[in-house]
């Protein structure tokens, strides 16, 4: 592990650990479609330098909510798996996984991306809802952009299951993809010191104050937004992570 005031002092000097530029994603960002065919509707796996995520999409019927008879819904989980990184044990969603999950959601649900009244098959009594299921599979940093990208390679894989007798056949995928209009492309910025950074390695996000995740529409519009981290954020730093991150969510959209 990097200390945390090696990376400061680096950021200081308008470095990174390792020689990347501010603004610079690790290389490969690979995006891998249907790898798990046999066990869900829609899959894939994000890498992304040393970071692996892999996501995917199952559907089941259910009732709609009270409140929005006439929409299906999406759920989506995350687990940090024991394999991925040492820092993570089993058991029930911790914080990181819980947030992690939810800023992967908010990116989708907020865009209107997924046009949920067409997952409604019949008002106030049968809607698809749609389970993505993300697992990062070596949690190297930036598992927000890699997490995200994952979730929308696997909606964009993802086709509906067979239904027979008002039953769905899970083995038997018809060619139908889900009603995805746009994706939504997710950036996180990280701020160390005064200086403002992309795709952080893990050791970088230890050592940084605080982080901005921005989701965009393919017309650059803003969907969705999430800070984290301790310390505050002023109004003119903000504006210029989201001007960063607007900037390089063009890259990542390009992968998908």
């Amino acid at each position: 592990m990097v200390p945390k005031s090696y990376i400061q002092a680096l950021a200081k000097k308008n470095a990174r650990h390792d020689g990347r530029r501010f603004d610079e994603f690790r290389q490969p960002i690979l995006v891998e479609y249907g790898i798990s065919a046999k066990s869900a509707e829609g899959s894939a796996r994000v890498t992304m330098g040393d970071t692996v995520v892999v996501a995917g999409v199952k559907l089941e019927f259910g009732q709609p909510y009270p409140d929005t008879p006439d929409e299906g819904s999406i759920m989506i989980s995350a687990e940090m798996l024991p394999l991925s990184s040492p820092e993570y044990e089993g058991g029930p969603p911790g914080i990181e996984a819980i947030e992690l999950a939810r800023v992967v959601d908010r990116g989708i649900r907020e865009s209107k991306a997924l046009d949920f009244k067409k997952l409604c098959v019949k008002s106030g009594e049968k809607m698809w809802i749609v389970m993505i299921d993300i697992y990062p599979i070596n949690a190297s940093g930036n598992l927000f952009d890699a997490s995200a990208l994952a979730a929308l390679a696997a909606l964009r894989n993802a086709r509906f299951p067979k239904v027979e007798d008002d039953k769905v056949v899970y083995k038997a995928l018809t060619d139908e993809p889900l009603p995805l209009s746009f994706m939504p492309v997710s950036c996180t910025v990280h701020k160390i010191g005064d200086k403002f950074l992309v795709d952080p390695t893990r050791d970088e996000e230890l050592a940084a104050d605080a982080r901005l995740t921005v989701a965009f529409t393919e017309k650059g519009e803003i969907c969705a937004m999430q800070k984290g981290g301790e310390k505050p954020l002023t109004h003119t730093e903000v504006f210029a992570m989201v001007d960063l991150a607007a900037a390089k969510a063009g890259e990542l959209r390009k992968c998908l």
